[in-house]
């Protein structure tokens, strides 16, 4: 079967947590899902244009793309048919009080207590959760609750690999700044906007090699990146993992990683938002973006590798931390994506580049979706303006229930 080219279609996950109704606290109930859906115990479903899965923990479903998506202007009713399809279900089954579940949106569980609530997947590959768990403790928020919104983008060769790998890593600091969907966590008020980002970020310290520093090292082709990302990492798992049941490119934490076994870069750094319109007019202006980049629009891929990882390691903590309001003042960052040195907050350069993307590269059903996204902040700065005009956290939660269920913007 021939590989994909570039942009030529495009896989997409989303996590969303399992809770009930009344309280809204975490289900464990991933696996009890799928098996009243399947009519038997699975770990995976397809289901026409979208598939469901499981993830780390119990109280996670993921919908995801059932192979490459070619029209990411339908993606957000097909997830959202999916949405509805699970709390059908959900509602039926068993839990606290009788109230039965529902799917929940958002980076993190606001209130989860990880010690307490952490329940990993028991069934296939378990073997895979429960070595993560021996050798880095999954019961913690870092592991137990983070839920993302994931892109998979082709390449067919080692030239397509190397120009999508430049683009997406100068891109990676700025995804906070329209992503953050994490405010609350431990049900108070966090220092950051992202602080799903933040957990992600320390969640490995044991193994420094599985993360690095989030934004990935430049490199130009697989056998490099082979070289200088994968056999390091595997070489600082081995003393905790002797029987290589880590040894996998999947076990690689970056906030893109090289997927060689599908031919595909994986981006991993958007929060889960409200609704899936919100999460597809993200995707679909990042994508927009980073095709941009790859073609060369602005700036040689040359230019792109040449910014060092350090400093957009910095922004990405800044974004994660204050959203908009980041200083975007890395040499090479504003003229690689087309954008004069006096732009420097992260705000404005997505303000720009959406005003400069979006009439000719998102579809135009995200168009309203993403104005908005662009002028009041992530979901993160208008949970937190919601919770200082009085609204509780879990005031907060129950609208975003409500948001992903009719698939509607939280505007706070």
């Amino acid at each position: 079967m021939s590989r994909l080219r570039l942009f030529e279609a495009i896989g997409v996950e989303i996590e969303y947590m399992i809770v009930d109704r009344a309280s809204l606290d975490v289900v464990p109930a991933c696996d009890r899902l799928l098996a009243s859906v399947a009519g038997a115990p699975v770990s995976d479903l397809e289901r026409g244009a979208i598939g469901w899965s499981n993830e780390l923990v119990l109280h996670v479903l993921e919908l995801k793309t059932n192979g490459p998506a070619r029209d990411l202007g339908r993606l957000a009713d097909d997830f959202h048919r999916e949405v509805l399809a699970a709390n059908e279900v959900l509602a039926g089954l068993d839990a606290e009080g009788g109230t039965g579940a529902m799917l929940l949106p958002g980076g993190v569980h606001p209130w989860m207590e990880p010690i307490r609530d952490t329940r990993l997947w028991p069934h296939e590959c378990n073997e895979v959760y429960r070595a993560f768990d021996r050798i880095f403790g999954c019961s913690g928020h870092g592991w137990s609750n983070l839920q993302s919104t994931h892109v998979n983008l082709p390449f067919r060769d080692d030239d397509e690999f190397g120009r999508l790998h430049a683009a997406i890593r100068v891109v990676l600091p700025l995804i906070p700044a329209l992503a953050a969907a994490s405010p609350f966590l431990d049900n108070a008020v966090q220092p950051v906007l992202d602080a799903r980002l933040e957990a992600y970020r320390n969640n490995a310290l044991l193994v420094p090699e599985v993360a690095g520093l989030v934004v990935p090292e430049p490199v130009g082709s697989e056998q490099e990146y082979r070289e200088l990302v994968l056999e390091p990492l595997y070489r600082a798992l081995e003393p905790h993992d002797p029987d290589g049941v880590l040894r996998h490119e999947w076990a690689n934490a970056r906030g893109a990683i090289a997927r060689f076994e599908r031919c595909a870069i994986e981006i991993r750094l958007i929060d889960c938002q409200e609704c899936p319109s919100a999460d597809l007019s993200v995707v679909s202006l990042l994508v927009a973006v980073v095709r941009a980049l790859t073609e060369e629009r602005w700036a040689p891929v040359s230019a792109l590798n040449a910014i060092p990882t350090e400093p957009l390691a910095a922004l990405l903590g800044e974004a994660g931390r204050v959203g908009h309001g980041a200083r975007v003042e890395i040499d090479g960052l504003q003229s690689a994506l087309g954008l004069p040195g006096s732009v420097t907050s992260a705000g404005r350069v997505w303000q720009l580049l959406a005003d400069r993307m979006a009439p000719d590269h998102v579809p135009a059903r995200y168009g309203a979706t993403l104005e908005r996204l662009v002028a009041l902040g992530p979901l993160a700065a208008r949970m937190t303006r919601a919770h200082r005009g009085g609204a509780s956290i879990r005031d907060i939660a129950r609208d975003l229930s409500s948001c992903l269920a009719e698939d509607r913007p939280f505007l706070g």
